[in-house]
């Protein structure tokens, strides 16, 4: 009796390690999913914005609120754009959720 009881505790924490080990992996492939969504989304919108014949984006920039043409970084923030500055991060922004005035 004593060897089937060891056995039910050996056999429900090990049930109990694969649940929680379940758990997490579905819990990171979700959070990973939808970070992939977000960049997709992201790219997407940046590619979308107008650009001229030397594939800069026609923004109109916020801080001097001029029309210009800006080539993108790798984080879809224009050329010009000064980190710390909240024109320039507020422009950042609107490129990656698409919403950035344009000409």
């Amino acid at each position: 009796m004593a060897d089937r009881r060891r056995l039910e505790r050996f056999l429900r924490s090990k049930l109990q390690e694969a649940g929680e080990q379940y758990e997490q992996v579905r819990g990171s492939t979700g959070e990973q999913l939808e970070e992939a969504r977000e960049a997709y989304e992201v790219a997407k919108n940046a590619r979308s914005l107008p650009s001229d014949e030397a594939g800069r984006a026609k923004i109109v920039c916020r801080r001097y609120a001029e029309q210009r043409a800006a080539k993108l970084d790798d984080q879809y923030r224009p050329a010009c754009f000064e980190a710390g500055h909240p024109d320039c991060e507020g422009c950042a922004e609107d490129v990656r959720e698409g919403r950035i005035e344009t000409w």
